[in-house]
């Protein structure tokens, strides 16, 4: 195989481990955290096991569905850390 072609094949495969990892997990701005069963109808952060995609939770307050809340104020809205069992 030549160089160049070596190169490529390494570097593309550095692009898909890296892309999937990034795909796979959400990022979180420092300082925040997951706050599940506090988001409005429509409001989540992410998707959830019944709703593909941010903004899609059906009702208020959905156990699976979040929103990234500054560390420490989850517990004062009443939601939890975890995602709740649907």
């Amino acid at each position: 195989m030549k160089k160049s072609n070596l190169a490529l094949a390494a570097t593309f495969s550095t692009l898909i481990a890296v892309g999937g990892a990034l795909i796979s997990t959400p990022a979180m701005a420092a300082g925040k955290e997951k706050c599940y069963g506090v988001a409005a109808a429509g409001q989540n952060d992410c998707a959830t096991k019944t709703s593909s995609c941010a903004g899609t939770s059906k009702v208020d307050n959905q156990g699976d569905a979040f929103l990234a809340v500054p560390e420490g104020l989850c517990a004062k809205l009443g939601g939890s850390l975890e995602p709740k069992k649907a």
